[in-house]
């Protein structure tokens, strides 16, 4: 029984290597766009982000633990579907991301409307105390064009201590770290 146990979690650790490195692959052939990346957002990035530090989810973790930054995590937010009878009653997709994270949505997109431009340059200002050497740590989900397209914008905004974790929330609770559901900050705030 116990060799048969050994087996099947031998078995299971090369299976999940196996597919895993392709993916470790793609994201090492993925060049870093001169602009943000635009459409497909949810596929392979780039393994680097000039200007910023690339966090694996160990460095995420101790960055984490020691409370010495912020933790952005900018995933959109789910619209209400347009074609919803009125009075339906609709729920959105609850979010769980990283403890003590702020949610700022929306704020990955190639190009940003003004408004939700100044969304992020209002909250970034609110949340470092006007320090642009403040850590910030950007995140959203694995594979995902929106935190790498943040967090360039926020080197772009003069933030000079940026850290892009992009294996966001997915690689977070593979290592069975916490997550807690969130809310995103109100435009107004």
């Amino acid at each position: 029984m116990k060799l048969r146990r050994a087996s099947l979690l031998l078995g299971g650790l090369l299976l999940g290597g196996l597919l895993l490195a392709p993916a470790a692959a793609r994201a090492e052939g993925v060049a870093e766009p001169e602009g943000y990346r635009g459409g497909n957002y949810r596929s392979p990035t780039p393994a680097t982000l000039r200007g910023a530090r690339v966090l694996s989810t160990e460095d995420a973790e101790a960055v984490w633990k020691s409370r010495n930054a912020i933790f952005l995590d900018v995933l959109p937010r789910a619209p209400r579907p347009a074609n919803l009878p009125p009075g339906t009653i609709w729920r959105e997709k609850p979010r769980r991301n990283i403890p003590g994270s702020v949610w700022l949505p929306d704020t990955g997109y190639e190009a940003l409307a003004v408004p939700t431009e100044n969304y992020l340059r209002n909250n970034l200002a609110r949340l470092t105390g006007g320090d642009k050497t403040r850590m910030l740590v950007i995140y959203c989900l694995r594979d995902c064009w929106m935190s790498w397209n943040a967090a360039k914008r926020i080197l772009a905004l003069g933030y000079s201590n940026v850290a892009w974790y992009p294996d966001g929330t997915d690689g977070w609770e593979d290592a069975l770290l916490p997550l807690e559901e969130s809310r995103p900050v109100p435009p107004d705030e």
